[in-house]
Order: structure tokens, then sequence, then C-alpha cells
């Protein structure tokens, strides 16, 4: 049995002649790493580090864990047990092995880091050493010889190194695979040096590290062999998956979808015709526990620059769709994310806690941290998305470099607080429900140019809304009940713009738009009107708003 202790998942990987790497990669950021990383309880992060000293297996992937026995609960090796068809072909063309780690001692430098807390960009290429001696057996006090002079001596002169990080001492084995004993199991101690991608391994400092008589005496007297290996990080799981790039190098009938216990999907699809048409459709779990489907899209580079998009309330980020498509088109160098907000789907607790817009902007921060997106390019949202793009742009402004925010307002108002509330009724009443409020809320909505010469359109978006969750909506349109954000909005530091459709409200949200857009900031927004539109301009006339926004993203 493993104890309690906290400790480490070491997995080594090579995979074999006639496995894409495309197919290694894809299948490994974007199935198997994040399904570990949604179990926070277990996982605290989850690394991949390439070799550098050319020597085979030419992958590690390490995972610390919260507590070792947690490694042989159904929750961990039914992930194993059950996995998906392509996991079990993939892996079946690598070639694994899989260690588990107890934590001995630790030490780190005060320049250290979580590498899980970095961004990408500062995590890539950080410098890892791993070191295992195995023991000779039969040799009384060799564990605690060898732990003892790397506490004392070793650990502390490599944290002369200039770019040294931080060094762990771990054992092995750990949990045992098949149930043998791990006091019968020969010993080995693993250590794990990490350095800064700027280091001066095997300056003097180094030199001086490995070259002591304590360090001749440990190994005369108590090891049996040493294996040193070198590598460099370059991936940093989240529990989102984001690999768009291995994925849009792969073949059309690459197309993956899996279902995971609770239900929600997971699909990843190639480009079918060129770069720009792969996409990711995941989820992610809020700390409250509701689900945010979302889709990753666009330029497949992981250092491209990201576009969020938010939608209203009662339609799904499916909204987006004549916008996202022009946008690939005139934008190719953008990844593209959207999701759906709170309220499209179910939400937890019993009962509910009412939304606010402050946990509207929550969610979508905790969709970024789970993407390990650190800062949007824009961030675009319509009517409650418009409300959650302001509020996101004050409560996170160094998470976004640019906002548009349309067909709201800053300040509720007790007549449409009213109108919520016989919405609500509508909905859950037996006098049509949600589909007889889909279709008064479209018609509210839309411009009677749309009404009339656009039927698709508005059969379209009536089938959306009328798919929304209605507890969902109960809970979530009270967000818009009581907030005010104009004091807020005077000391905003990203710039925004907002947008509207000229027949929205009949004209009354032009009106009331172009009355606030002077509080945003120092010198206030732009406001474009969007011609024959109403509520959801991106919708009914998507060309005409693409050229009002363009120039601002």
């Amino acid at each position: 049995m493993a104890g309690t202790e906290p400790g480490m998942l070491y997995v080594t990987m090579q995979p074999r002649e006639g496995l894409s790497l495309d197919q290694f990669h894809e299948w490994y950021n974007n199935e198997h790493g994040p399904t570990r990383l949604r179990l926070p309880h277990i996982f605290t992060n989850g690394l991949r580090y390439r070799a550098t000293d050319g020597q085979q297996p030419h992958f590690l992937a390490v995972y610390d864990v919260t507590s070792m026995a947690q490694l042989e609960t159904p929750t961990y090796t039914e992930l194993r047990a059950n996995r998906s068809p392509r996991e079990a072909a993939t892996i079946g063309q690598v070639n694994v092995n899989r260690t588990f780690l107890d934590l001995v001692e630790m030490q780190q430098s005060p320049l250290f880091v979580p590498i899980e807390q970095l961004t990408d960009a500062d995590a890539d290429g950080l410098v890892l050493v791993s070191v295992t001696l195995s023991l000779k057996t039969g040799v009384e006090g060799a564990e605690e010889a060898v732990t003892k002079w790397y506490r004392e001596e070793h650990i502390p002169m490599l944290s002369k190194i200039p770019g040294w990080l931080r060094s762990r001492v771990f054992r092995t084995p750990s949990v045992i695979e098949g149930g043998s004993s791990r006091s019968n199991s020969k010993v080995s101690i693993v250590t794990l040096h990490e350095y800064a991608k700027d280091n001066d391994l095997g300056g003097p400092e180094h030199k001086a590290a490995t070259s002591t008589p304590w360090l001749d005496d440990i190994f005369a007297n108590y090891v049996a062999d040493k294996q040193r290996r070198t590598y460099e990080l370059f991936y940093v799981f989240g529990p989102a998956p984001r690999e768009l790039h291995a994925l849009s190098r792969l073949p059309p009938t690459s197309d993956f979808s899996t279902s995971t216990p609770d239900g929600n999907i997971i699909s990843t699809s190639p480009s079918a015709s060129g770069a720009g048409d792969a996409a990711i459709n995941a989820f992610i779990k809020t700390s409250d526990g509701l689900t945010i489907p979302y889709r990753l899209e666009g330029n497949p580079s992981p250092q491209a620059p990201t576009v969020a998009f938010c939608n209203s309330l009662l339609t799904s980020m499916g909204m987006w769709d004549p916008l996202i498509a022009l946008l690939k088109s005139n934008r190719p160098d953008l990844r593209i994310l959207r999701y759906d907000a709170r309220g499209r789907h179910n939400v937890p607790g019993s009962p509910p806690v009412p939304a606010t817009l402050d946990m509207l902007a929550d969610d979508l921060a905790a969709l970024l941290s789970a993407l390990r997106v650190p800062r949007l390019h824009a961030l675009v949202g319509v009517s409650m998305g418009g409300a959650t793009a302001l509020k996101f742009a004050l409560k996170y402004p160094g998470r976004v470099g640019r906002f548009v925010a349309c067909d709201f307002n800053v300040k509720s108002s007790d007549a449409n607080t009213a109108a919520w509330k016989e919405r609500i009724a509508l909905a859950e009443g037996p006098d049509g429900g949600i589909r007889k409020l889909a279709g008064l809320t479209v018609e509210r909505w839309f411009h009677p140019h749309t009404m009339a010469e656009k039927k698709d359109v508005v059969s379209w978006m009536t089938d959306m809304v009328a798919a929304n969750s209605v507890r969902g909506f109960r809970y979530s349109c009270q967000a818009l009940w009581d907030y005010d954000m104009r004091d807020e909005m005077k000391n905003n530091t990203v710039p925004g713009l907002f947008v509207v459709g000229e027949g929205d409200g009949r004209g009354a949200l032009v009106k009331a738009m172009d009355g606030f857009k002077g509080l945003l900031g120092p010198s206030g927004a732009e406001l474009k009107v969007v011609p024959l539109a109403g509520h959801l301009p991106m919708a009914e006339s998507p060309k005409e708003f693409w050229d009002g926004i363009a120039g601002f993203l």
C-alpha cells in the first residue's frame, strides 16, 4: 500500500517507428494529459519534456501527486482500465515506462515559481536534469546515507550554480503495480534538478559539486548504477484541451470524439480544407461545479493571439457562426475561442445561486486559466455577454487587450427586472413554455427587416433559444437584475468599442449607449451603429457588423 505522502508520477515515452509524432502529441495533449488535470485532488500539474542529450526515450511527462495513495484509488486506476479506443491504439505504439516516486527532500531558490503558474512563454525551455541512483542491495543504511549527502552537501552546492531553481529527492518504488511489496523491491533514489533556460551547468560551481570526497564515498559504498538524463520543457498541461498545432497537421480521418463519465463530450476535428479548420470542442468545470462547453479554432499556432466571444443570454456559442466565418477569412492570424456562457445549460446547486456579473467574468477567467491563455487579444460580447465583456475588462484589465461590448446597458433598471420575472414565469409555465418565450424573444430582438427578409435566420435563432435550459435561464438572467457599472467605467484602462443594432429596442438602446459611451475611461468609447439590425447585429447583419469592428480588432 502506498503512503499518504506527496510524490510524482514519472513517465518516459518513446513512440515506435510508424507512429506520427503529430498523432502522438495530439492524443497526449488533448486527451491523456487533460483527463488527469481534471482530477486536481490527485494531480496538481502535468509537464512534458523532450530529451536534450540525444538518448531515448525522447519524451518525459511528470505529474506532481497530492498523495501517493490516490494512485491506488478507482478514480485513477479506472482511467487506465477504461481507455478510449483511440488512446488504446496510440499507446500501443509507444514504449512507456511508468514510475511512482515518493517525495523525500526538496530545496528551492527564492526565485522558484511553480511551473504551472508560469505562462507558456516563460515555461518553455526550462531545463530538467534527472539523476537515478540504483542502490547496492544488502548494504545497510544505503538509502539514508545517500539522502543525507543530497540534503547536506550536494544540493546546497548545486544551489550555487547560476540558474538553479529547485532540487527534489524521491525514492522509488512507491506504489507497486501488480500489488508486489514495496519493502521487497530494489530501491533507487531519483533526483530532479530544475534550472532556468540560461544557466551555468558545467561551470565551476557545477564541477565543484560533482567532485567532493563525500560524493566519492557515496558512489564507492552505496551506489550500484547511475543514470543521468537532461531535458527541456515544451508543454504544460491544463484541464482544457488546446493542442491545435498537431491537430491541424493530421488527416481529416483523424477526428475524435469521446464521452466523459459525467456525460460531457470532447471532440477534435483536424483541418479538412486547410489551416484554420481544425477545432476542439470540450469543456471545463468551474469552482462551483458549472460545466462550460467551449470551442477553440482558428490559427493553430500556440503563439497566435486569441480573440474570445461571449454569447447573449438564451443563446449558445453557435450564435457567432456567421461572424466566425468572416473572421477566419479576414483574420487568419487569430485563434478563436467561444463558449456557452452561464445560463445556457443547467446550473449547479440545490437551489442554485443566482448569477452576478462578477460570476460571469470569473467564469471566463477560469476558462482562460484552464486553457493557459494569459491574455486575450480581444473579447467580444453581446447583451449579457456585452455586460460581461465590460465587467471582465474592469475586473481583469491585465488579461485582455481590448474589448467590444454590443447591445447592452451599464446599469439595470426596475422595469427590466420586472420583465425578466415575467419571462421566467412564461418559460416555466404550461402556456408554451420556453418555445413560446423563444418566439417572443426573437421577435423582440430582431429588426423588422430581419423578421421579414431573413426567415432562415429567424428560424435558426428561435430554435437556439428554445433549446436553452429553463433552470439555467431562471438563475442566470438574475445577473441583469441589479447592477451598475457607471462608476467603475470611469477607471477603465482597456480600450473598448461599443456597438449596437440601429433597431434594438426600436432605437432606444442606441440612445442609451450613446449616453454612456463617454463614461468609459478618460476618453470614452466610440459607438458603432449597425444598420438593419436589432439586438444581435452579428447574427442579423454579420458583414456590416464585421465592417464596424474590423479596424478595432
